[in-house]
C-alpha cells in the first residue's frame, strides 16, 4: 500500500472507521460492508466504499470485507502497531494543548515529550514530560523520535529545526510564520493557522 497516495480526508476519516470496527463483536460480525458502515457513521455510501478500497482494496460482493482484515489493514495505514514518536519544542499554549491532545495516538503518532526554555514551563509540567530544550538531541537519540512539531516563534524555529534533525528527526509540522531550511530527505509541513483562517471567512462570505 502507498500511504503517499491516500488522501488526506480518506486518513482523516480511518480512525472513525477504526473505532466503529472494533467495538463490534467479533463473532457476530465476522464480515461487513461499506454500506453498513456507512449507515451507522452517517456518511456516504460511495465515499466510505472509495475509502476502504483504497486501503484494503475492494470487498467480496454481497458480503463485503473481513472485518478482521479490514481492521488490521486501517491498523496499518494508521501505524497504530508501530507507532511513530513525535516530540514538540515550544511548550506554550498551543505547544500545551497539542501534547495534551490524546487522539494523536489514533493516526499512529505517540507525543513523547515537549521541550522549553522557560524554567518556570519546565517546573510546571505535571503529568507531561517538558523537558529543557538542551535536552532534545540525546532524547531524540534514545526514544527513536522521528517527528518535529515546532511551535516557537520565528526568530527560534530554524535553529530548533536544526537541533531536531540532528536528533534524527525527519519529519517537522512546522507551526512557525517562517519557511524552514532543511536538507534532502527531512519532509516539512508547513502549518498557517491564520491563512486556514482567512480561508474559511472566504468562503463563509462566497455562499
Amino acid at each position: 500500500m502507498d500511504k503517499n497516495a491516500i488522501p488526506k480526508a480518506t486518513l482523516g476519516r480511518l480512525p472513525m472507521y477504526l473505532e466503529f470496527l472494533t467495538k463490534l463483536p467479533a463473532e457476530q460480525t465476522p464480515y461487513i460492508s461499506a454500506t453498513t458502515i456507512a449507515k451507522k457513521l452517517c456518511l456516504g455510501d460511495v465515499q466510505v466504499r472509495k475509502d476502504l478500497n483504497r486501503v484494503s482494496g475492494a470487498g467480496r460482493p454481497k458480503v463485503g470485507y473481513v472485518t478482521a482484515d479490514l481492521i488490521y489493514s486501517i491498523e496499518q495505514c494508521l501505524g497504530n502497531k508501530q507507532p511513530t514518536n513525535a516530540v514538540i519544542v515550544g511548550a506554550g499554549r498551543l505547544g500545551k494543548a497539542l501534547l495534551g491532545f490524546d487522539d494523536f495516538e489514533h493516526y499512529g503518532v505517540n507525543i513523547v515529550a515537549a521541550f522549553d526554555n522557560n524554567e518556570e514551563v519546565i517546573q510546571q509540567s505535571g503529568d507531561k514530560k517538558i523537558l529543557p530544550v538542551e535536552q532534545l538531541h540525546p532524547f531524540c537519540k534514545e526514544h527513536d523520535v522521528r517527528i518535529g512539531i515546532i511551535t516557537v516563534d520565528e526568530t527560534s524555529a530554524q535553529e530548533i529545526c536544526e537541533k531536531m534533525i540532528a536528533g534524527g528527526i525527519r519529519a517537522i509540522w512546522n507551526f512557525a510564520p517562517c519557511r524552514l531550511v532543511v536538507p534532502g530527505g527531512v519532509i516539512v509541513k508547513q502549518e498557517v493557522l491564520a491563512a486556514s483562517l482567512a480561508h474559511l471567512n472566504n468562503q463563509l462570505f462566497n455562499m
